[in-house]
């Protein structure tokens, strides 16, 4: 009897055992095919009346996913590239984020070329929409008076799939872009005269506004025929610490500076120009941010610490502070240039507090209503403690170019 009643409640268990299963199969099924994520639509992300439906996408565009059950996202993809989700805003129906900024087309895998991806607690949404690659912006130029045989790079960003590139007029055949599309780098031909960078991808073009391989338009100081240098460090035209130079350049040095150590007006601490006329009398009434302060610079050596920042007319109510070493992150590492590099100072990066306060809101601000005044490139050491190294440059071809 005992063993009737075992074998009885055996089945019984077993019986009970599988209706469980069939019920878990059944929900697993339920989360898998209807409450998973499901995108039906893309639309802009903006105010009424421009939330538009969208047919397309380009890299760092804010956009709105539409569908259902999309709360609780654990990654979402666009060609395969992670969004951030982290500060994205959810609903059961939307979703707002942005586009990752940086795709690298030419490397994206065909099963994800033009999908994104929705991951949830409760399953994956595919949806198959145009990604595209924006057309190519440049943003400089590493030498824009570079010589023959010289390695030059163009920066800037979605310099994918390139078909073009022109530098001062001069088709470039060898070039190599990085997979990220934010240089193309080559070896500079002979040129014949100045010119504009342009580059030519399949989905854009995009030239710069100013002329390379032109060492006379806005030229302020060269140090050669063009030489309103006034007093401060030394000039030099054969140093073998600087090759590649044109004519006389300018040498900045000093060792480790103590914190706070301002003084500029010390050996080789300084350039100083007499007057000049940093924007003609008829264009102080343009934006200011259409102007930069341009010269091309050489660091042999490591440098992190010292600040070289430019100044008009020994003036510091409006200062801008040029110190590569320290990335817009805030992180700090020794740099060098190997070689010539341009620097650009937007006028718009000129500011009060010591580089730190508001920028200049006109040219007239920055300049006075003469546009003119001595051109001062002097080094300080604005923090409390040493600078970690010293500073050895050489600086040439100080300039005002129309940047827009």
């Amino acid at each position: 009897m005992n063993k009737l009643i075992s074998n009885s409640v055996s089945r019984l268990l077993l019986w009970m055992l599988a209706g469980v299963m069939t019920l878990v199969q059944a929900a697993c099924r339920k989360d898998r095919d209807g409450n998973g994520p499901l995108i039906t639509q893309v639309r802009n992300y903006a105010a009424s009346p421009n939330d538009t439906l969208l047919t397309a996408v380009q890299p760092g565009q804010w956009v709105v996913l539409s569908g259902q059950h999309l709360q609780g996202a654990l990654a979402v993809t666009f060609n395969g590239v992670p969004a951030s989700i982290k500060s994205v805003m959810f609903s059961d129906t939307s979703a707002v984020m942005q586009v990752p900024e940086v795709i690298p087309f030419p490397s994206v895998a065909a099963e994800n070329l033009n999908v994104i991806r929705y991951i949830t607690p409760k399953g994956t949404a595919t949806f198959s929409f145009n990604i595209e690659a924006p057309p190519p912006a440049i943003t400089g130029v590493s030498n824009e008076n570079a010589h023959a045989g010289d390695s030059v790079y163009i920066y800037g960003t979605n310099f994918f799939f390139t078909k073009q590139v022109t530098f001062a007029g001069k088709p470039i055949h060898d070039f190599t872009a990085t997979a990220d599309g934010t240089s193309i780098g080559f070896i500079l031909p002979q040129l014949d005269h100045s010119g504009k960078v342009e580059v030519v991808t399949k989905s854009g073009a995009d030239s710069t506004q100013y002329n390379v391989n032109d060492l006379a338009t806005g030229m302020l100081c060269n140090f050669d025929d063009i030489n309103p240098f006034g007093w401060g460090t030394n000039l030099e035209s054969t140093g073998t610490d600087f090759p590649g130079n044109s004519g006389t350049y300018a040498v900045l040095k000093n060792g480790v500076l103590a914190g706070g150590d301002g003084t500029w007006w010390g050996d080789q601490r300084s350039i100083n120009t007499n007057e000049v006329q940093w924007v003609p009398h008829d264009s102080l009434q343009v934006a200011i941010d259409q102007y930069a302060l341009k010269f091309e610079i050489n660091v042999p050596s490591a440098w992190n610490g010292t600040t070289i920042y430019i100044v008009r007319n020994y003036s510091r109510d409006y200062l801008a502070r040029y110190e590569p070493w320290q990335s817009a992150t805030g992180t700090v590492a020794s740099y060098v240039t190997k070689g010539w590099r341009t620097v650009t100072i937007p006028f718009s990066s000129f500011r009060s507090n010591d580089g730190k306060g508001v920028s200049a809101t006109d040219l007239t601000t920055l300049l006075t209503s003469t546009g003119a005044g001595p051109v001062n490139i002097q080094t300080a050491n604005f923090s409390a403690s040493p600078t970690a190294t010293g500073l050895y440059a050489a600086i040439d071809n100080i300039r005002v170019v129309k940047i827009k």
